[in-house]
């Protein structure tokens, strides 16, 4: 039987603190969240490997140094509410639960964002609100978030996004057509001044929806 808090472990110093990202919150929040609960039951004992793993309705749940990579470049405070682009699993989500003060992370399947939703509450994360819809959208009701992260990839930056990010708020996508994605991380440092950082190349699922 796979001892699951020594794999949790084991992943954050190997996979994690060791590639360079040595930020403790980071790592403690890494550390805390049992990804073995946000896996299908048959990959469980694959849960902490270096790798994006499948989920239902053909999508993944990302590999944990992307997953800490996003959340450390997002810079996130107690202070900070996030908004999540493609909820998944929720894997996300609760790591950055542990992190910001309130996440709203939106998933376009229903079924993904029930599931998501559950899990969360069972284990006890009261500041994430999960919403079924349209996340190329953002969330204009809950903006601006000094915090967007994007778990879909697109070849241009959808305009809600940048309006919805906080004056200094930081904005972390794959950005790129499908199979050449870029991890950028934008920061608006002014109504239309907006600086961009490329980070790592990835291959996240493409984002889907109206503006997507």
């Amino acid at each position: 039987m796979v001892d699951y808090r020594a794999a949790r472990l084991n992943m954050v110093e190997y996979q994690i603190a060791r590639r360079g990202l040595t930020e403790l919150a980071v790592l403690e929040a890494m550390a805390a969240v049992p990804r073995e609960k946000f896996v299908p039951t048959a990959l469980r004992d694959r849960a902490y490997d270096d790798t994006a793993l499948p989920i239902a309705h053909d999508q993944t749940i990302s590999q944990p140094y992307i997953v800490a990579l996003m959340a450390w470049a997002a810079e996130l405070v107690r202070a900070d509410k996030v908004l999540e682009i493609g909820t998944g699993s929720g894997y996300a989500a609760a790591v950055m639960a542990r992190l910001a003060g309130r996440v709203v992370t939106i998933e376009r399947i229903a079924s993904l964002a029930d599931s998501a939703r559950a899990r969360l509450n069972k284990l006890g994360l009261a500041n994430v609100q999960v919403i079924a819809g349209d996340g190329s959208a953002g969330c204009e009701a809950d903006a601006p978030f000094d915090a967007i992260l994007s778990a879909a990839g697109s070849r241009t930056v959808p305009s809600a996004w940048k309006e919805q990010l906080a004056i200094g708020g930081r904005l972390i996508m794959p950005l790129g057509p499908f199979g050449d994605q870029q991890l950028v991380k934008i920061v608006r440092n002014g109504e239309n001044d907006y600086a961009r950082k490329t980070l790592v190349a990835v291959r996240f699922v493409p984002l889907l929806g109206g503006t997507g």
